[in-house]
């Protein structure tokens, strides 16, 4: 069998951490068993669709490293790939549906639907259409149109059918045809048809074999089986993937950070750590790995091996795995990734060469836990006109010789002759404490205040060799300006 699966976002302008989710787990299915990936954008919501939320979606998925074989920007044989120009072929199976008599017009209003539901849920009984309108003559349709009433149209759902499909996470599963509240609405008033009648459609025309999506599509399967069946198409194999939950257990949403593709991009996540961490969301392999590059997540992935219990989205899982990659990361392209949250920060960095920056990167990323740390981190190498921070002037002035320190080093460095290197600082330092008669912390922390204005930060002789000799003793200056002051 040639497996096709799809995922097929609506364009709301932001992906979804689940909608990202469902979309590498079909991706990865699709790959792993030589299939089809399609990508299908469900934008009949005219109100919401935005051609700039479509881009939304392709950017997230090519940031993700997902590429679809068939698709609105690429095309296929089964489009179009959009459903808002799919509209011809659904009243195609909609008039084959009257043609069946498997569906009705309802006039009901919203008013008496919700004192229907009302009345039930009174009587204790769970909400369900109560197939008013199933048998009403042409003459009292007339009546009602004449009122100016537009209807609906409802698939009229067995009276007492046990639908059961075997779900390839949550096993078998049996749903009542009383369960599913009725006859359903299939087109709307404004003659638009919904949902669960038309991802059956595309389904079936495209060919999809198996559907991939979140658990909380569980209550819409029975609905869509009824609806293959009733247009003798064959009914695909479903895989619910289990929800995403918060650390404190409760549904991911705002409330627990960021959970837009877009915002974990921002921070400065790596895409490739992103989507390996999305991977272990309810999946994990066999052999215990967790740091997979793409195509080891594509070997390893079996659907059967997705849990069923819901999956917790934990950060410092994702911060750890998002470290492990930025520190073996090429560092041309970390360079490039960096740059802007430089520049975002305020710094210009025009004159310093290509070169030196990727030596500074290389030194300082083992600190960063997201790339838009870099700025904190890459702040000492980057200016030279800081302020000296208070507890570092107070450890100054707590002793006299501290300050000699800084002013004997400058004077050192000053009638130094050749490059500054990490062997020449450090020969430099140790001169220095014979001299003033100081070592350890006495010796090393005012150099480093001297050089930094702080009381931490990377080691001295990698700092002093890539500042070099002229912005070490700018530095210098900078710092005795403000302690001798």
């Amino acid at each position: 069998m040639n497996v096709r699966v799809r995922f097929a976002p609506s364009p709301t302008g932001f992906m979804h951490v689940g909608n990202a989710r469902t979309a590498l787990f079909n991706y990865l299915f699709a790959r792993h068993n030589n299939g089809t990936f399609v990508l299908r954008i469900e934008d009949t919501d005219v109100e919401r669709h935005s051609e700039e939320a479509v881009n939304v979606i392709y950017e997230a998925l090519k940031w993700m490293g997902i590429e679809w074989d068939e698709g609105p920007d690429v095309g296929g044989p089964y489009g179009p790939y959009r459903q808002s120009e799919r509209l011809s072929i659904y009243k195609e199976f909609i008039e084959k549906l009257k043609e069946k008599g498997l569906v009705y017009e309802c006039y009901c209003t919203p008013e008496e639907l919700d004192a229907m539901r009302k009345e039930q849920l009174e009587r204790g009984e769970p909400p369900r259409y109560t197939g008013k309108c199933r048998h009403l003559t042409e003459e009292e349709k007339e009546k009602l149109r004449a009122e100016g009433r537009k209807p609906v149209l409802r698939f009229k759902v067995p009276e007492d059918e046990v639908i059961v499909f075997e779900d390839l996470v949550k096993g078998r599963i049996e749903i009542n045809s009383r369960q599913l509240g009725g006859d359903f609405v299939i087109v709307r008033s404004n003659g638009m048809p919904v949902y669960n009648f038309v991802v059956v459609i595309d389904d079936a025309l495209m060919k999809i074999t198996h559907v991939i999506r979140g658990e909380d599509h569980i209550s819409n399967t029975p609905k869509q089986i009824l609806l293959y069946r009733a247009l003798g198409f064959e009914v695909p194999q479903f895989a619910h993937l289990p929800m995403i939950l918060g650390q404190d257990r409760s549904k991911l949403s705002k409330r627990h950070g960021s959970t837009s593709v877009k915002e974990f991009k921002e921070k400065g996540y790596l895409p490739e750590a992103f989507t390996n961490f999305l991977a272990l969301l309810g999946w994990y392999p066999k052999d215990g790995k967790e740091v997979l590059s793409m195509e080891e997540l594509i070997e390893r992935f079996d659907i059967k091996d997705v849990n069923s219990a819901p999956a917790v989205f934990d950060t410092t899982k994702l911060n750890w795995l998002n470290q492990v990659y930025i520190r073996s990361y090429p560092i041309d392209k970390l360079t490039d990734l960096i740059i802007p949250y430089l520049e975002k920060a305020g710094f210009d960095l025009s004159s310093f060469s290509r070169d030196w920056l990727e030596r500074v990167v290389e030194v300082t990323r083992e600190y960063f836990t997201v790339l838009s740390d870099a700025p904190v981190y890459m702040e000492t190498f980057l200016k030279d006109d800081f302020q000296v921070q208070p507890e570092a002037k107070e450890f100054i002035s707590e002793d006299l010789k501290r300050l000699e320190v800084i002013k004997a080093f400058k004077e050192k460095l000053s009638g130094f002759e050749g490059g500054l290197s990490q062997e020449s600082f450090k020969k430099l330092v140790k001169e220095v404490g014979k001299e003033v008669g100081v070592k350890g912390k006495n010796l090393f922390m005012p150099i480093r205040i001297g050089l930094t204005g702080k009381m931490s930060g990377p080691e001295l002789p990698v700092l002093a060799e890539l500042l070099g000799k002229e912005r070490v003793l700018k530095r210098l200056e900078n710092s005795l300006n403000q302690l001798e002051g």
